[in-house]
């Protein structure tokens, strides 16, 4: 995977004032970032993604004034295949969470959990190939989502099975590494093949496909 082109260019869809000002405050403040949209409604961001260049990390809020956070995914995803979307809400519920992750979404992250260091956090974990997912999500998806065997067991070899877990888990390919005790080069070779053998594109489209026990 190529290293992020700096700085990294974010957008912020937020409908609450105070929220979307700290955010912009603290992330368009740090030399890594570059906040070119800030905007409260994806009506507001399509007509500001007519004037700009597609963001790399998406910042979006659940629950927005007209089109939802979660109803726009699949559009956005379409339309900014390039770009992680981070969806930011107050609740953690378990279909919240599914539906996020089966349209798309790299991240789900608790407002009111999440320091503003950790939003830096998240996402640089999205750009380094992981999930980010506040400490509460990850427990309830993979308590509420654990995949379901594979219906090849055959097809994966037992490294490969504990790549894929690892990744299922929201893990970064380094963290992967360091968990197993490989190269990041090494797991970057499993994870190429574990794309190829479960036939997907995506670290998204893996997670939602471990979340619905399609795997």
């Amino acid at each position: 995977m190529s290293p992020p082109s700096y700085p990294i260019q974010l957008a912020i869809v937020e409908d609450d004032a105070r929220v979307r000002s700290l955010l912009q405050e603290y992330l368009g403040h740090q030399p890594e970032f570059n906040c070119t949209i800030v905007v409260d409604s994806v009506e507001a961001l399509w007509a500001e993604l007519d004037l700009s260049l597609p963001p790399r990390v998406l910042l979006l809020d659940v629950s927005l004034p007209g089109q939802t956070g979660i109803e726009a995914l699949p559009e956005l995803r379409k339309a900014l295949p390039g770009t992680d979307i981070i969806l930011q809400t107050m609740h953690d519920d378990p279909e919240r969470i599914f539906q996020a992750l089966r349209a798309g979404a790299t991240g789900y992250v608790i407002k009111n959990a999440t320091s503003l260091s950790q939003y830096k956090q998240a996402i640089f974990d999205v750009l380094a190939g992981g999930a980010a997912l506040s400490p509460s999500v990850a427990r309830k998806a993979l308590r509420h989502f654990q995949p379901a065997p594979s219906q090849q067991p055959e097809l994966l070899s037992p490294r490969e099975t504990e790549v894929l877990q690892a990744l299922t888990e929201g893990l970064s390919e380094k963290q992967v590494a360091a968990r197993l005790n490989l190269s990041p080069d090494t797991v970057h070779t499993y994870v190429k093949r574990l794309y190829d053998k479960l036939k997907v594109r995506s670290r998204g489209e893996l997670l939602s496909r471990a979340a619905k026990g399609d795997l």
